[in-house]
């Protein structure tokens, strides 16, 4: 899905926000007037908490009102996503919504939210690649090489993931799939355990967030082999996308976006859909986003929840072919 840059839909949504305050009263008119709840269903400190106070630091200039991060971490992010389904519709609690929370885990378990009908979409804001990544002991010095090992032991090597239904989880199920090999899935709890081990050599290999990853290589402690994304990923221009290793098909990209609690006007949706593409093109914003290893988008409210339905379609497609269950 192609997404508009984040000016083009800044200026397309407040000329239509100003042309409809011409003619009535909007209540995005006076919003927000007190403090703004922002919600991660993450720990403080990690990556989203993170890209949560970046973003939530220049909507506080643009509001001049408080957008105060609230981190709901557990439960693989649906103790957040529960909480905030239950906030009030008035537009003064949104969410940081990922993709293990908002897909993943409702595929993979019983939740008591469904984005579909508990939340209003926003806009996407960031995505990012995972990165195949290898001890630097390890002979395998490409991912043919990955997929010759694989193939030659049958269930022996490994794969760790941040987490059953992580992205990382995920890319690995595909990557089993479409490359014909069978890998055993090491589930640890985040990502900075799984590195720690994978630097050991306990584990083969991993599909790492981004940031670890190229943090990990800079040391010389892991080899990157390739990138999941489509193409070629600008952060790491270097590494071959696995498609391009001959793992034809294969795409799996790691995203961000905000939602509301269902029920919070349009008016207001689109003031902060603009709000958000406008912060999300500025300079400093999008450096510091880079320096987490992830780059800004910006889309309309309806091209976000067709993204999500599309990615809840695909990976309930490989959940159920590949028969993958939480233990």
């Amino acid at each position: 899905m192609k997404f508009v840059s984040e000016k083009v839909w800044a200026i397309a949504v407040i000329s239509s926000v100003l042309c409809g305050t011409a003619q009535a009263q909007s209540p995005a008119q006076s919003y927000p007037n007190k403090f703004v709840k922002f919600i991660v269903t993450y720990p403080p400190g990690g990556s989203s908490d993170v890209m949560a106070r970046i973003i939530g630091q220049k909507l506080t200039e643009y509001w001049g009102q408080s957008v105060i991060v609230d981190t709901r971490p557990g439960a693989d992010g649906a103790i957040g996503m529960e909480y905030a389904s239950k906030q009030p519709a008035d537009g003064y609690t949104f969410l940081l919504g990922n993709f293990g929370p908002v897909v993943a885990k409702p595929l993979l378990s019983k939740v008591s939210y469904d984005w579909q009908k508990d939340f209003v979409p926003v806009s996407l804001i960031t995505q990012s690649a995972n990165i195949l990544v290898v001890p630097v002991s390890a002979p395998l010095k490409s991912t043919r090489d990955v997929i010759a090992a694989a193939k030659s032991r049958p269930g022996v090597l490994t794969f760790a993931t941040s987490g059953p239904g992580s992205m990382s989880h995920f890319s690995g199920e595909m990557f089993k799939r479409l490359a014909g090999v069978d890998l055993i899935a090491v589930n640890y709890k985040g990502n900075a355990l799984a590195i720690t081990d994978l630097m050991g050599a306990q584990i083969s290999m991993m599909f790492s967030d981004a940031l670890p990853a190229m943090q990990s290589m800079k040391t010389g402690k892991l080899r990157a082999l390739a990138v999941t994304s489509e193409k070629r990923w600008r952060f790491t221009p270097e590494l071959p996308t696995l498609a391009e290793e001959g793992i034809k098909g294969f795409a799996a990209v790691n995203w961000w976006g905000i939602l509301f609690p269902a029920g919070v006007s349009r008016p207001i949706v689109d003031k902060v859909a603009a709000d958000l593409a406008r912060a999300l093109a500025h300079p400093e914003v999008k450096t510091r986003l880079g320096e987490l290893g992830v780059e800004t988008l910006s889309s309309t409210p309806e091209q976000f929840g067709e993204f999500m339905a599309q990615e809840t379609a695909r990976w309930g497609k490989l959940i159920k072919e590949a028969n993958l269950k939480v233990e």
